[in-house]
């Protein structure tokens, strides 16, 4: 037996005979256990001190496979015959684990077939712990390292082990809530599974009724959804490829100005625009009370609908649409364009011709971006939605509201994976099999050509309106939360400031008696805790796939990204249906929000990590082989040097998403875990606009921050990595 077998075997022994098997009640870091009744109490009780009691023996039969490979020398004599012992150990400790998890629950019997096959269960059981974390982990790398054995990916335990790791994870925090839920949208109040129940749901006239276009009032709220989604990806991508042909092709000296306007949007939390939009055009807004005494006309309520989520979600997407459409632009030959004016065309001819075609991959992708984030964008519509239902808060409602049904809630969110994933479809198809490439490694040092003048001031227009409201926008979000009661007391005031992060000093020193302190030191503590998580796993995924080859790439490649795809209140819905009861109790903690930033957030450091990776030459890899390094040692001390820039910028979002999410959070905070987002949502319903957005404003300046530092670092890293490129090219 190897060392490495060895190690895992010492794991497993560990959590079987010393961890506490089940979810420990006080919290998953807490130590209380340690003095209270351990290990006999069958609360904080290892495995086989329950078994030895009398209690959960379904546990028992996980010792044979734990063991097996202490007895492989007795019949196992070739390396092969050991790798398929170990393979067996691990597929039959994870396949016992899985039933006695799934079988057990609560009550006992989780199904009726079990209880009249077997009888009513007079025991039951909790969520995993400690202990079946940690044999969990034996049965998988028992499991892995037979596999590798056995030749796979060049006998590399290391690569094999990572493979099955990533594979565990997202089968059980992406697959395994999508599964739950789509089996609770066909299960009735009684959980007894009917086709019938779920279609009486989901052909519900409030999901696909067409009134608005037949005399009634109201259309359902998935064509709602979907309407206002295609507007926004249609004009998020439009005004992306505005700006970005205003910083790269006009010869505008202060484009930098325009990616710098880009940052902002992002580290706002995504409900703060649309408390500005109502700032601005709500009854007592600026803007409506000026018109209003100008023309002499009657205050409406105009910008609660379809008008305002509009305005809102553009100014909150149009710059995730210009971040991918300025490498789309900048990407483009120039080589190409001056072929075509050599050939007379002009200015016109060229863009209309050439450059706006080979554009094509990055419109698709914004578009695709500007959809999917408009389905699932759940904050905007929250404060601006007025009677426009969509389905983001409807499935909330459905949650949370008085009907409490979460299978409408599970049959919305299906109707909402449905869009999104038929977009990801319809974008591979329009764009085809075609090639767009332009740049083939030769040099290429010509210049962009100038935008045609009919194109031009278009753009110019459009670039200077839509700048000053976004920066109109977030003068309000600044200026209002330093106002008594916008509309209608101006006056100037620091109220909400000290309501929210009041600071006072008592016998026992500092005291923050703010009442956002509690939401914002724990906002920071799970954005901090899941960043580097987040980055870990999306380089380690980047790496497998650019480095390595395996059976099954690409189905790896489509279940790491999928996390992207499904909106994030189909992730809150998920995740409160499938880990809610056991085998995995996480609801009510800080770790479900943890993991549930990890793999929502995980294809940004996916794709940093291919697209830092593509650059650097496989014969790094190689020639740290050769010289005897393993693949452990080489991806660790020769690869993720080289990728710092990436992973600092997987770090920066992967932070700030998570300090602005809300529309996975919202189902998943509680009393102990209060979100910021999640508090700044309770101040709106409340109407306390001003505690709102002055939280909203020292988050922004918050993040701002920590993207400052990130950048500084990000910038020496990059100094650093072009001297030690320079010191090689002198040696």
């Amino acid at each position: 037996m190897n060392r490495t077998v060895g190690m895992w075997l010492v794991i497993g022994l560990v959590g079987y005979c010393l961890l506490p098997w089940y979810v420990l009640e006080d919290g998953f870091w807490s130590t209380e256990w340690l003095l209270d009744g351990y290990p006999f109490d069958t609360d904080y009780a290892p495995a086989l001190f329950l078994i030895t009691q009398g209690e959960k023996l379904w546990l028992s039969p996980l010792l044979l496979p734990l063991l097996l490979p202490l007895l492989s020398p007795l019949f196992a004599h070739s390396p092969k015959q050991r790798a398929n012992v170990l393979i067996v150990a691990g597929v039959s400790g994870l396949a016992w684990l899985a039933i006695q998890g799934l079988g057990i629950g609560l009550r006992g019997w989780n199904f009726d077939a079990l209880t009249q096959l077997f009888g009513a269960l007079d025991d039951r059981q909790f969520g995993i712990g400690f202990g079946g974390l940690f044999l969990t982990a034996t049965f998988l790398f028992y499991l892995t390292t037979g596999v590798a054995g056995r030749g796979a990916v060049n006998g590399d335990v290391f690569v094999v082990g990572s493979i099955g790791l990533i594979i565990a994870l997202v089968g059980v925090f992406i697959f395994f809530p999508i599964v739950q839920m789509l089996s609770s949208a066909v299960r009735d109040n009684d959980g007894v599974y009917s086709l019938s129940v779920f279609t009486a749901k989901f052909f519900e006239n409030k999901i696909w009724g067409l009134g608005c276009l037949t005399g009634g009032t109201r259309c359902g709220v998935a064509w709602n959804s979907l309407f206002l989604a295609v507007l926004v990806g249609f004009s998020t991508t439009l005004l992306g490829l505005v700006f970005a042909l205003v910083a790269t092709r006009s010869g505008l000296k202060r484009g930098n100005l325009l990616r710098a306007l880009t940052v902002l949007p992002i580290i706002t939390p995504p409900f703060v625009i649309g408390l500005a939009i109502i700032l601005l055009f709500g009854l007592s807004g600026s803007v409506t009370k000026l018109v209003a005494d100008i023309f002499e006309l009657q205050p409406t309520r105009w910008v609660y609908g379809l008008p305002g989520i509009l305005i809102a979600q553009m100014l909150s997407f149009t710059p995730i649409a210009f971040l991918v459409l300025i490498g789309v632009v900048e990407g483009v030959s120039p080589s190409m364009e001056e072929a075509a004016q050599t050939l007379r065309a002009n200015r016109w001819q060229t863009f209309k011709t050439v450059s706006l075609p080979l554009m094509r991959p990055g419109l698709a992708n914004a578009f695709l971006l500007g959809f999917i984030e408009s389905m699932a964008d759940f904050g905007n519509p929250l404060v601006l939605g007025g009677n426009y239902d969509v389905l983001s808060t409807e499935i909330f409602f459905a949650i949370v509201g008085a009907q409490n049904d979460q299978g409408m809630a599970a049959v919305l969110a299906i109707a909402l994976l449905i869009f999104t994933l038929t977009a990801f479809y319809a974008q591979r198809r329009w764009l085809g099999n075609k090639s767009y490439t332009t740049k083939t490694g030769k040099g290429d040092s010509g210049a962009h050509a100038l935008m045609p003048k009919r194109v031009m001031w278009p753009c110019y227009s459009i670039a200077a309106i839509w700048t000053l409201f976004t920066l109109t926008v977030y003068g309000m979000i600044l200026y209002g939360g330093f106002v008594e009661t916008w509309g209608l007391n101006n006056t100037l005031t620091f109220k909400h400031y000290i309501t929210a992060f009041g600071i006072s000093w008592n016998d026992y020193g500092i005291h923050f008696k703010g009442s956002a302190w509690d939401s914002f030191w724990t906002t920071l503590k799970i954005a901090g805790t899941a960043a580097p998580l987040t980055a870990m796993l999306g380089l380690l995924t980047a790496w497998l796939l650019v480095r390595q080859n395996f059976a099954g790439k690409q189905a790896f490649e489509f279940g790491t990204m999928l996390s992207f795809a499904i909106p994030g209140t189909v992730i809150g819905v998920s995740y409160i249906l499938a880990f809610n009861v056991p085998p995995i109790e996480l609801t009510g903690t800080g770790v479900i929000l943890v993991i549930s930033f990890m793999f929502r957030n995980m294809p940004v450091g996916v794709r940093a990590g291919i697209a830092s990776m593509s650059q650097l030459d496989k014969s790094l890899d190689e020639a740290s082989l050769t010289l005897g390094a393993n693949t452990w040692r080489t991806f660790t001390r020769v690869i993720l040097p080289l990728m710092r820039p990436a992973i600092l910028a997987a770090l920066v979002f992967s932070f700030v998403r998570a300090m602005t999410a809300i529309s996975a959070v919202i189902f998943l905070v509680s009393a102990e875990y209060n979100m910021a987002t999640s508090y700044i949502i309770g101040r709106v319903e409340n109407n306390d606009y001003g505690i709102a957005i002055a939280y909203s404003s020292m988050l922004i300046v918050v993040m701002l921050t920590v993207v400052a530092v990130m950048q500084f670092f990000i910038i020496r890293s990059d100094s650093r990595s072009g001297k030690s490129a320079r010191s090689a090219q002198s040696i």
